[in-house]
């Protein structure tokens, strides 16, 4: 039997604390607000429009730790992270 990680989906509030930024910063990061983080991918949203939104943190955290890499040495290419 091989083990899989399970992934962490946290909402909004919790995400932001594990991620240690604020819940609009993350908000903001969604592509569809001009960011990086992927619908279905770091982030999902519910059935309904005011249903919270969850987070993949452990994807999130690669993403933005990847968007770091590349702010601090914006000439060496950095391979994308897999989530």
């Amino acid at each position: 039997m091989t083990y899989q990680p399970i992934e962490r989906w946290l909402p909004t509030p919790a995400a932001a604390d594990a991620l240690g930024c604020s819940a609009i910063h993350l908000k903001r990061q969604r592509d569809i607000q001009g960011g990086f983080l992927q619908a279905g991918v770091h982030y999902s949203l519910g059935v309904s429009r005011t249903a919270p939104i969850t987070w993949n943190v452990d994807a999130c955290r690669k993403a933005i730790h990847h968007r770091g890499l590349m702010a601090r040495n914006p000439q060496q290419p950095t391979p994308a992270p897999t989530s």
